[in-house]
């Protein structure tokens, strides 16, 4: 499945748009340095893939392989010095992910750590033009770092479950544009998706429930259902499948096993777990359950047992407990509950919550690991050696900090990309709610100002979280991913001073989406820029400026609705005089055949 989606990548790259030379290098992220140079670098039979040890043999051999699937062509492999050749010197550096990448009409030298001289490759895709039948890169001498160390993409499974494949094809083109951790939500309420195998009730039963709410929560009361059952699960070998492929596109996998909330589907097969006796089911509706797990042994022995078959299959530094989102009903009414406050001496229930936690965490360090939790774990006092992930605002990844504990910034105004991604949503997919459009998610730095440099040091990385309660197939899950996802890989990888919205979205950005396209996924196809005028006759006119260049444009602005059967645009439309506000309607065609949401601009009545 990668062979498929790189190698289309092969063959679309170089046909995005061009523009004045400094701008003939349409990478996204954007790299630390760049110099143009004179002339470009044919890649053919003629050219050697020269590697000077095994980290950048391997590299080699994936690129070599993208080349052979997509074109038949093969690189010869030598560990000596060519004259027409790529060069790959991936040695270990002051910093791994770092890289410099030279690019002249002779050669192509690579130079950097193992991660670093993967990324170079990815840089080099983006940069070859394919004309006439042959491939070449423009002449360039890149030197690049990233900004920071986590730049992760959090895909949650649980609420709807995702195959291997389509979970591969989201890893592919995260490595492409330099993410390099994948946040796994495995469980929630809704569903359990991994294998354990000391528990085969969780595949047997948490992971399907019988039916899922119809509509965005609140639409119907009661809820509707689709009487569809909906469900499955990774085995321990696929989970290891996609470490693997993960890893070898230098991203780790970091997988998050909820606790003490959002259990219930846990609770359905092992009700024994929780503080009440009654029978539990997997849910079909969203929102935050009262079900929780009960805070005696037998739970704290039932998930190190989990946990334990968990850090078998992922060797990432990282496991996420979750630790939001939990209601203390239960545990109120738990005299067993309340027993264990009185007898650790605990002030309530939100420091029960941070017992529950800090046990959790001397048994993943105890092993090696060390844990990270949503911002609720501060609640009641943070575990001694706990990662914070902020996802409330910034406020607990600020206090996490100055506390001196390390954060991940993934605030919900910013980074939650299963948010609306138009103000008037009345034409788009439904979703869970909100707005964040591209411009914002690119606008977020995440180390905030208030903190001073040595607590902004705790701010490792930022992350996008993408929930899929109203997201059922992969297309939706691709539409509300990108091109979202590339502002953030910016955000993640160049420095605040290099940041530049409009040379990202008008210079950049157009190549990158012509690219996806090509490559199959399914992304948004955002608003065209509009730009007002006055014709000779002093009567205001409308330019639309879609992103993908040789779009079609169908237009209407006399309350029509716009289709394909509207006007078509061949240039500034000139308005009419109108006493009543007017709207311009339109909707964009790409050179693939996408048809975009209908957009609505108001205008002025004159």
């Amino acid at each position: 499945m990668f062979k498929r989606i790189a190698f289309s990548l092969l063959i679309s790259l170089g046909t995005g748009l061009i523009y004045a030379q400094e701008n003939n290098y349409p990478l996204i992220p954007k790299p630390a340095s760049l110099q143009a140079g004179a002339g470009s670098f044919t890649l053919n039979q003629q050219t050697f893939l020269v590697v000077k040890n095994d980290a950048a043999r391997k590299n080699a051999d994936l690129f070599n392989e993208f080349l052979w699937n997509r074109y038949g062509l093969k690189l010869a492999v030598s560990q000596q010095e060519k004259d027409k050749a790529i060069i790959i010197d991936a040695t270990a550096g002051t910093s791994d992910e770092a890289y410099s990448l030279t690019v002249t009409p002779g050669q192509v030298r690579i130079n950097g750590g193992n991660s670093g001289s993967f990324y170079a490759l990815q840089s080099l895709l983006q940069l070859i033009e394919k004309k006439n039948g042959s491939l070449s890169v423009p002449a360039v001498t890149i030197n690049d770092k990233p900004e920071f160390g986590y730049r992760g993409i959090m895909l949650d499974v649980s609420r709807h479950f995702f195959t291997l494949d389509e979970v591969k094809k989201i890893v592919d083109v995260m490595a492409y544009f330099k993410f390099n951790r994948l946040h796994w939500h495995l469980t929630d309420d809704q569903g359990w998706r991994l294998e354990i195998k000391k528990y085969p009730r969780l595949t047997q039963v948490s992971a399907w429930r019988d039916s899922t709410m119809i509509g965005q929560y609140g639409d119907f009361k009661p809820f509707v259902y689709d009487g569809e059952k909906h469900g499955g699960y990774y085995t321990q070998e696929e989970a290891r499948e996609l470490v693997k492929y993960a890893a070898d596109r230098k991203i780790t996998v970091i997988p998050e096993i909820e606790m003490p909330g959002h259990s219930t589907a846990v609770l359905a097969a092992y009700p024994e777990l929780g503080c009440k006796d009654t029978t539990y089911h997997v849910p079909g509706y969203w929102g935050v359950h009262y079900s929780i797990f009960c805070p005696k042994e037998e739970t704290f022995k039932f998930l190190e047992d989990v946990l334990t078959e968990v850090m078998s299959i992922f060797p990432a530094e990282y496991i996420h407990i979750g630790g939001d989102e939990v209601p203390k009903e239960h545990w109120k009414e738990s005299a067993f509950a309340q027993k264990l406050i009185s007898k650790q001496k605990l002030k309530d229930e939100h420091e029960l919550q941070s017992y529950f936690i800090t046990r959790m965490e001397k048994y993943l360090n105890k092993n090696g690991r060390r844990l990270v939790g949503w911002d609720e774990i501060l609640e009641g006092g943070l575990a001694p050696n706990a990662t914070v992930m902020s996802w409330r605002g910034e406020k607990g990844g600020i206090a996490a900090a100055r506390m001196g504990h390390d954060v991940i910034m993934t605030p919900n105004s910013h980074m939650y990309v299963d948010h609306y991604q138009a103000k008037d949503n009345k034409n788009e997919p439904v979703a869970i709610g909100g707005f964040l459009p591209l411009e914002k998610v690119y606008s977020y730095h995440p180390r905030p100002d208030s903190l001073n440099a040595e607590e902004q040091k705790h701010v490792l990385g930022v992350q996008a979280n993408l929930w899929t309660e109203y997201i059922a197939t992969n297309g939706k899950l691709e539409y509300m991913l990108f091109p979202r996802a590339l502002a953030l890989s910016e955000v993640a990888w160049t420095g605040r001073g290099q940041q530049d919205y409009d040379d990202f979205s008008t210079k950049r950005l157009p190549a990158r989406l012509q690219e996806l396209e090509e490559m199959n996924f399914f992304y948004r196809i955002p608003e065209a820029k509009i730009r007002f005028g006055t014709a000779a006759n002093g009567r205001r006119t409308a330019e639309i400026i879609p992103f993908i260049a040789n779009s079609t444009i169908y237009y209407t602005v006399d309350g029509r609705k716009a289709d394909q059967t509207g006007t078509l645009y061949t240039g500034p439309v000139v308005l009419p005089r109108s006493a009543k506000p007017l709207t311009l309607n339109y909707i964009i065609v790409t050179p693939g055949g996408r048809v975009s949401n209908m957009f609505s601009v108001p205008l002025e009545s004159k």
